[in-house]
């Protein structure tokens, strides 16, 4: 069992436990549970409203962080806003309350990401990341078994599947520490966000016709690419864009130098 956690970090001395990690945390959790509440009886001008303090408090929550996190961000919030708009308005996998994918979701997912990656360096994390990787497997494991075991009215065999998916992201993903963080983070806004009708899972995914819950119980399988496909992206972008910066430097040198010899 132990060599099964071996790609989580054993305690070794006394871990910094970093203020901003655990507020990053504690905010995100807050600002989740309280928005998804309010946006469950409000209007579509609330929505837009909650969306503009959302990019408000995103922005302000990455200014201490560097480069590679924040373009980790930018590509989380791009490609889960695509996601969002396939699996929800195209497809149909669920449904938000006006049918419509409102507009704090975009930076939430930022937050939600933000979250998983300060929790993930955390120094409580990573003092018993082996105890939590433990905790996530049986607890989530438990939870996709009852939804298949025809103890509940409605199954859940969709859970059950991304579970199994959910458990390679932790033991073959590059980045299991994000991952393991992210159980905790997406299992409370979806538990929440479906008990307070802002939005609701299909009975049936549209594409095989299986069951799935209200929310999938290995849902945090979904919120793992997004993080695999941020924390992939950040460096290919990076170094896009330093050689994009590089081009536009060498070009106006370039102009500078043909203006001073066409004044010669």
């Amino acid at each position: 069992m132990l060599n099964l956690f071996h790609r989580f970090p054993v305690a070794t001395g006394n871990p910094i436990h970093r203020k901003r990690d655990y507020f990053i945390a504690a905010f995100t959790f807050f600002c989740v549970g309280v928005s998804l509440v309010i946006d469950a009886h409000g209007t579509l001008l609330l929505q837009n409203v909650l969306g503009v303090i959302a990019w408000i408090f995103l922005i302000g929550l990455l200014r201490g962080e560097n480069r590679e996190i924040r373009m980790q961000v930018v590509i989380a919030v791009a490609f889960a806003t695509a996601g969002e708009h396939f699996a929800s308005i195209y497809m149909g996998g669920y449904t938000y309350r006006l049918e419509n994918v409102p507009l704090y979701v975009p930076p939430g997912h930022g937050m939600v990401y933000l979250t998983a990656v300060a929790l993930a360096r955390s120094g409580f994390f990573l003092q018993h990341a082996r105890k939590i990787a433990t905790f996530v497997v049986i607890a989530c494991g438990l939870w996709s078994a009852w939804g298949i075991s025809g103890l509940p009215e409605h199954g859940d065999q969709v859970g059950a599947i991304l579970y199994v998916v959910f458990l390679i992201y932790l033991f073959k993903g590059r980045s299991p520490m994000v991952y393991l963080a992210a159980f905790f983070i997406t299992t409370w806004l979806e538990l929440i966000g479906t008990a307070a009708g802002t939005w609701q899972w299909a009975t049936l995914e549209p594409i095989f016709e299986l069951t799935q819950g209200n929310p999938p119980s290995g849902v945090s399988a979904w919120y793992c690419l997004v993080d695999a496909v941020a924390i992939g992206g950040a460096p290919v972008c990076l170094k896009a864009l330093s050689r994009t910066n590089g081009l536009v430097k060498w070009f106006k040198s370039s102009i500078n130098l043909k203006v001073i010899l066409s004044k010669k």
